[in-house]
């Protein structure tokens, strides 16, 4: 792993850490939404691209993870913001 992406996460997850639980926001962030109020899809659930009614100019966050393709609705993302999927043995978070 990259070393600046590695201290990158490091930092990252530290920050977290600090704040998890703390019912403050720390000082040189603005807190938009309370925490908690925007609810991530735990459990997402796949139609194949016809039976999704999109338009073909429709927005997609597009990975492959272990081999397996997803496509997230950005226009779904816009309202949930993470989905909590696994891919095989692979767990991963989409994150708009």
């Amino acid at each position: 792993m990259n070393p600046k992406v590695h201290l990158g996460v490091v930092l990252v997850a530290a920050w977290v850490a600090t704040c998890a639980g703390a019912d403050e926001v720390p000082k040189g962030y603005q807190q938009i939404v309370p925490r908690g109020s925007i609810p991530a899809i735990d459990a997402p659930r796949f139609v194949t691209a016809a039976q999704a009614r999109m338009p073909d100019a429709a927005w997609v966050l597009g990975v492959v993870v272990a081999g397996q393709a997803r496509a997230y609705s950005l226009n779904l993302l816009n309202r949930h913001e993470i989905v909590n999927d696994r891919a095989g043995d692979t767990a991963f978070a989409a994150v708009w």
